[in-house]
């Protein structure tokens, strides 16, 4: 057990967690959220003994054993398999397979196992080090964000091995699909205290929201109780006759405790400035391939890019999605193949490479700015502050910024420029949940193309995506549809921890599959069939609607037009309520299948 007793924390002048208890007992898997800055990681470090609180206490029984995921890693060993066994308990030195089927499980294979640690990728040397402390087999573990360098299929995996863990773990992540899977208590950090509940993501927040509800309704109600005794005492205080009334009110009023305000906490709170576009098709890519090496990364990939379309790229790392982006955006050329983009295209794109283009001495003002020299200093200004940098948080060094501070000012500088054509390479990695659902929102609601790179299942399922690219060994397949759809006609491979085809449990598990899928069949598609066919007849309506305004506008129509217009317009007005309805319809029932998935 972990134990946290009245637990502060600054740094500097600035106090980071106020006074703040709780315990992790035995077999509690808790999820860690809050806002970027908040001091998630720094509980993290405190358990592990890397930070010295500024008071309070800490106890961890004696011989418990803690796995922490850290970020900065050092390797000692000559191989990866190697380097991945030193993490084995002395009792087990000898069971190499372990950290093998660990290995494996989080996308290595046997063409790297047996290279040296420091010749690893950024994303797989935390793959490494994460495989580490999970061969380590530790009484608790700690997990600060470790599906940030992990594809789908990693993911999947890390999903099963945590579900199948026996001890206890605290788990920061910013995907809420993920932890809301394997978590069993949610923690979260708030105006610098801590609250613990049991239950998942959703029950966390929905609690919390009542509480802040409850305790405005409540100050609100003191202000005008307190407010009222003091006007009693400022009128009859002088008076005989009330005088004991006054002193009574007095009494009550000295009682009564102190409730500030509720501060306003920043929220990311956005739309992507669209710029027009006349026309349907805005890129076309033809036979494109590009490698960075002899063997083709891109293979004869040619696709289509619409206005209005979604489109997922899926797929293991190191097969070429964030270079798809790159290759689309102009970032880089193909080695072989045409690329064309129409007139009147404008893209804004997030990638990592973009954060790592930031000018370091710029001020987050002067690089927002920089996006559009059209702009004027108080709308900059609006621009950042809708990226949570307000007053003199807006003229910060670049330099000086957290990574999530980073692809903020990113998007700010996307915003700044309007476009119609995103393309976003994983761009929740360094956000945190309550911005991460402000991106799905502002991705939502843009009528433009997207074009979004992500491994975060949560993420596809909440995109109304109209196509995915998967992205494969050497090759790149079109799939239409969306990520659902995608799931039930291709899917993806079998973790390895997942039950052997020949277990009746798999069989069983499988038959329920395949029951949930025929049944999801059954309710979604009249739905679809229904909101398709009305959606064709509100764009018929709506063109009929629009010539007979022009031919009013024109002063070329008949006496009866006027009352057809009216007419149309209230039969518009019907067939959209009608179309909302069936949405929602079409969301419930969707959203009933994918909490039963």
């Amino acid at each position: 057990m972990i134990n946290f007793e009245n637990v502060s924390l600054s740094f500097s002048d600035q106090l980071i967690l106020d006074d703040i208890s709780f315990s992790l007992h035995k077999k509690e898997r808790c999820g860690l959220v809050g806002r970027n800055g908040s001091g998630k990681s720094s509980i993290l470090k405190i358990i592990i003994g890397e930070l010295e609180p500024t008071k309070g206490k800490i106890s961890i029984p004696k011989n418990y054993r803690v796995g922490y995921l850290e970020q900065h890693i050092k390797f000692t060993k000559p191989t990866v398999l190697a380097e991945a066994c030193s993490g084995l308990p002395l009792e087990e030195k000898e069971n190499e397979y372990i950290a093998k089927k660990i290995l494996f499980g989080l996308g290595f294979g046997d063409e790297n196992i047996m290279a040296p640690p420091n010749s690893l990728s950024g994303g797989y040397f935390l793959r490494l080090h994460l495989a580490k402390v999970l061969i380590s087999n530790p009484d608790c573990l700690l997990l600060d964000e470790p599906t940030n360098y992990l594809d789908i299929t990693s993911i999947r995996w890390l999903k099963n091995f945590l579900g199948r863990w026996q001890g206890e773990f605290i788990f920061i992540s910013h995907d809420r699909d993920f932890m809301d899977s394997v978590i069993n208590f949610t923690m979260g950090i708030h105006r610098k205290k801590i609250l613990k509940i049991r239950g998942k993501t959703y029950d966390y927040f929905d609690q919390l929201n009542t509480q802040e509800t409850v305790y405005e309704k409540t100050r609100v109600k003191t202000e005008k109780q307190v407010k009222h005794y003091q006007e009693f005492i400022t009128r009859f205080g002088a008076k005989a006759t009330k005088a004991s009334q006054a002193k009574s009110k007095q009494k009550m009023l000295d009682k009564m405790p102190l409730m500030e305000k509720l501060k306003d906490i920043g929220v990311l709170s956005f739309y992507f400035e669209e710029a027009p576009f006349n026309g349907k098709n805005m890129l076309f890519a033809k036979n494109l391939e590009f490698s960075y090496g002899e063997k083709p990364l891109i293979h004869d990939f040619s696709y289509e890019i619409d206005k209005g379309q979604c489109i997922a790229v899926i797929g293991k790392n190191g097969y070429g999605k964030s270079t798809i982006l790159r290759l689309l955006s102009g970032d880089i050329t193909p080695q072989k193949g045409t690329l064309s983009v129409r007139d009147g295209t404008s893209i804004g794109h997030f990638g990592q490479t973009n954060i790592n283009n930031l000018h370091a001495n710029n001020t987050i003002e002067e690089e927002i700015g920089s996006a559009n020299p059209m702009l004027t200093y108080p709308e900059i200004r609006q621009i950042a502050g809708t990226m949570m940098f307000s007053k003199d948080q807006a003229k910060k060094k670049i330099a000086v910024l957290s990574g999530g501070e980073k692809s903020r000012v990113l998007l700010g500088k996307i915003i700044a420029n309007p476009c119609n054509l995103l393309l976003l390479d994983e761009p929740t990695h360094h956000l945190d949940i309550e911005s991460i659902e402000s991106l799905i929102e502002s991705i939502n609601l843009f009528s433009g193309a997207v074009v979004i790179v992500t491994h975060s299942e949560f993420i596809l399922k909440r995109l109304p995506i109209d196509k995915i690219i998967l992205c494969e060994k050497s090759k790149q397949t079109l799939f239409d549809g969306d990520y659902n759809d995608f799931l039930e006609k291709i899917g993806w491979e079998e973790s390895p921890l997942a039950p052997s085809p020949k277990s009746s449990s798999f069989k069983e598990e499988k038959k329920q599959r395949s029951l949930l899928i025929a049944s999801r069949t059954k309710a979604l598609s009249p739905l679809k069939k229904k909101i398709s066919s009305l959606e064709e007849e509100i764009t018929s309506l709506e063109k009929k609607h629009s010539d007979d305004i022009l031919s009013i506008q024109k002063k070329t129509f008949s006496p009866d037009l006027l009352k057809k217009v009216g007419q149309d317009q209230k039969m518009l007005e019907t067939l959209y309520s009608q179309l909302d309805l069936l949405y929602k319809e079409f969301e419930i029932e969707k959203q009933k299948f994918e909490e039963n998935s």
